[in-house]
């Protein structure tokens, strides 16, 4: 078996006090038999401020050099006590990217809104999309996704990078949903990404639901507030479903919106497709 420098685990990564911590490399290209997404150059977790130094040298062995965030100024505040920036890690930038500039967009918060555009996959996707929407939109100069899709599809060979939100589910997922399509990733493998998240959060379900509970829309409702707080496969395929419908293609969305040129989606191909092994996560580890 080939050797990808990841736990034999799947593509969760064990970093102390840091939930979610995976590598979305690994996934096959559709039309590409025998490639696959590059392993060890991108990193998605919940927000990682619980980090001690043990956890941090894991973060730098892993070789990531920036860490994405992707929170609203007033959630760091909640988070922190203070505003961003942040304290540096030794070795590793932060970058203050923030997809919505005002506001609160914590799973709980998110599932709140989705529930005035009906429960379910369905008002996911449209919460997806404005998440797409404002990390677009001129008037966000701190250009997060496109930040991140330019450092991936750099002339050279892009250096590791964690990407983060809140609990690292729904703004993250849309960035990382996008550079798995822009790498021909099928939506069922894009979904299956995304739906992992399912296993990174599993400890703060309950009390995320918890939480939900204390809501107007969601007493008495325990069931409804605990579908909130999933990954479904449905909603990462709706979500890829509409982008088509509105703009043909994901390729044509980024190139819309201002994230990449044609030329820059060739590049981040070149740096992120790879040879495949025969098993990237090393499930037949015996």
């Amino acid at each position: 078996m080939a050797t990808t420098g990841l736990p034999h685990a799947g593509p969760f990564v064990s970093i102390p006090g840091v939930l979610n911590f995976r590598d979305i490399g690994g996934y096959p290209i559709a039309s590409l038999p025998g490639k696959m997404v590059r392993q060890g150059i991108v990193f998605r977790s919940a927000e990682p401020s619980k980090a001690d130094e043990d956890a941090v040298s894991r973060i730098r062995e892993l070789g990531i050099k920036q860490v994405y965030d992707l929170r609203s100024p007033q959630e760091f505040l909640q988070a922190s006590g203070h505003n961003p920036p942040v304290r540096e890690w030794e070795g590793v930038e932060k970058v203050f990217a923030p997809v919505f500039l005002e506001g609160d967009y914590s799973p709980e918060a998110i599932a709140i809104r989705n529930q005035s555009f009906g429960s379910g996959p369905e008002g996911f996707a449209k919460v997806y999309m404005s998440i797409l929407a404002s990390a677009s939109s001129p008037s966000n100069e701190a250009r997060p996704f496109a930040r991140i899709l330019s450092h991936l599809a750099s002339n050279t060979s892009p250096e590791p990078l964690l990407i983060h939100c809140s609990a690292g589910k729904d703004r993250t997922g849309v960035i990382c949903a996008l550079i798995l399509s822009l790498c021909g990733v099928a939506d069922e493998g894009v979904a299956i990404e995304y739906n992992l998240t399912d296993v990174g959060l599993k400890p703060l379900h309950n009390t995320i639901v918890s939480n939900l509970m204390k809501d107007d829309a969601f007493i008495g409702n325990p069931e409804g507030a605990r579908r909130m707080v999933l990954a479904q496969k449905e909603t990462m395929l709706g979500t890829l479903q509409t982008i088509r419908n509105l703009y043909g293609s994901v390729e044509e969305c980024v190139t819309s919106l201002g994230l990449l040129s044609i030329e820059e989606i060739q590049q981040l191909r070149r740096n992120l497709i790879v040879d495949a092994t025969e098993d990237p996560f090393g499930f037949d580890e015996k």
